[in-house]
């Protein structure tokens, strides 16, 4: 198999910011006819590095509320009411309310979310939110614009051999087994892994 080279990671970069742009638009950008840009994108689909495409919807069109971020300090090594380690009781309240659009647990150990609350008493919310979990203190700042853009620039694209976890070069090898794609850094890990794979099913 070959390595990604420049254009496939510009390609992957305009799709991750627009999964509905035109290949004609891509191979404009790229230097490349939009059949060309067709080929490269069912190779990349054939070879598992694009798994399918998604939609990203603004949650603001769809959910009134208000938009806040919630600092939440938690004891270090305390345990909540049921019993269970502080930190993650909170992380799994957090995980659990609907108004909750992300989590994140700083290196101290404590704990900030993105919420959407509806409703003017934000305060009243967390606490009801929070409540049994040892809280030593927490802090509501109320947002005034959010964006939140993943992108994949400058990221290197390694593919990993699925018999020993090695990077898989341009030396390596790709197959298809029952309809999965697998990809291995040698010719001998495909074969100990088909020979493995071919024991399991027949012990199955």
């Amino acid at each position: 198999m070959r390595d990604l080279d420049e254009t496939d990671l510009e390609i992957l970069s305009l799709l991750a910011a627009d999964a509905r742009r035109p290949f004609s638009e891509i191979g404009e950008r790229v230097g490349l006819s939009g059949p060309a840009v067709s080929d490269r994108i069912t190779r990349l689909k054939e070879s598992g590095i694009i798994e399918g495409f998604t939609v990203d919807v603004d949650r603001t069109k769809l959910r009134a509320g208000v938009p806040v971020l919630i600092d939440v300090e938690l004891p270090v090594g305390a345990e909540s009411a049921d019993g269970s380690d502080a930190l993650e009781a909170a992380r799994e309240r957090a995980r659990d309310a609907d108004a909750i659009e992300h989590v994140f647990v700083t290196a101290e150990g404590d704990l900030r979310v993105y919420a959407r609350v509806e409703g003017l008493n934000v305060r009243e919310w967390v606490r009801g939110l929070f409540d049994g979990v040892a809280v030593d203190d927490y802090a509501v700042t109320l947002v005034d614009e959010f964006e939140w853009t993943p992108s994949i620039e400058g990221v290197e694209f390694a593919l990993t051999c699925a018999e020993c976890s090695n990077t898989v070069d341009s030396e390596g090898e790709t197959t298809r087994i029952d309809g999965e794609v697998y990809h291995f850094c040698c010719s001998s890990c495909l074969s100990r892994f088909r020979e493995r794979y071919q024991r399991l099913e027949a012990g199955a």
